[in-house]
This record gives structure tokens, C-alpha cells and sequence, in this order.
């Protein structure tokens, strides 16, 4: 399973979260978006717009996750190093990876990172 995790700000509009992905997906097309639980509505239209669910990930398993960034606001925030790297990661499915660090939107409103579950 391919998921696009998802950090953003309260302000961060679709397009953002658009631009954020474009960016993070390079050539994986996501079967799911995730982000915390208090975020989803916020990303309500894009799910929408691509047609893909939406995962809510509790705080628990955001903490538990190790990401490759770490942003003093996420941490302060949400307990993680990357909201996205860990809602993605979280949600993949078993022995999940990242395809790399998250991307941040050019209007620095939103974070994306990908994630894909099942073995090597």
C-alpha cells in the first residue's frame, strides 16, 4: 500500500496540500492520504478531488514512528520529528518505508511524504 502522509497548517488551503504531494509522490500514485485525527477535515477535498480515503492516525502511533526529519514545530506540536513522515508510515502497512523525506509546499503551509507498505 502506497499513502501520502499529510502535516499542515490550520490555514493551509487545497492547493497547498496539492502542491505538497506533487512534489513527495515523484512517480507513486497514493492508495490512501493520512494525517491526525483534528486534520481531517482539512484534507477533506483533496481525498475528495483524487478520490482516495482519508487514515487517521492517533497520537500514539505518530510517536512511535521514526522519521528522517525533524522539525522543532512537529515535535513541540505532535510528539514526532514529521507529522506527515509518520501519519505515511503509520498507515502503510507493515515493514513500511519511506521514499524519502517529506516535501513542504512552496507556500510552506503543507508537508507530504510517502510511504509504502509490505516487504522490500
Amino acid at each position: 500500500m502506497i499513502v501520502a502522509g499529510f502535516g499542515f497548517r490550520a490555514a493551509a488551503s487545497p492547493a497547498s496540500l496539492q502542491n505538497a504531494l506533487i512534489k513527495a509522490s515523484q512517480d507513486h500514485r497514493p492508495d490512501a492520504l493520512a494525517t491526525v485525527a483534528d486534520k481531517l477535515d482539512g484534507l477533506q477535498p483533496l481525498a475528495e478531488t483524487l478520490d482516495l480515503p482519508i487514515i487517521s492516525v492517533s497520537p500514539p502511533k505518530l510517536k512511535a514512528q521514526q522519521t528522517l526529519t525533524q522539525s522543532k514545530a512537529s515535535d513541540a506540536a505532535r510528539d514526532t520529528g514529521s507529522v506527515a513522515e509518520a501519519a505515511a508510515l503509520a498507515s502503510a502497512g507493515p515493514d513500511a518505508r519511506l521514499v524519502g523525506p517529506r516535501h513542504i509546499s512552496d507556500d510552506r503551509m503543507a508537508t507530504c511524504a510517502i510511504a509504502i507498505g509490505g516487504p522490500l
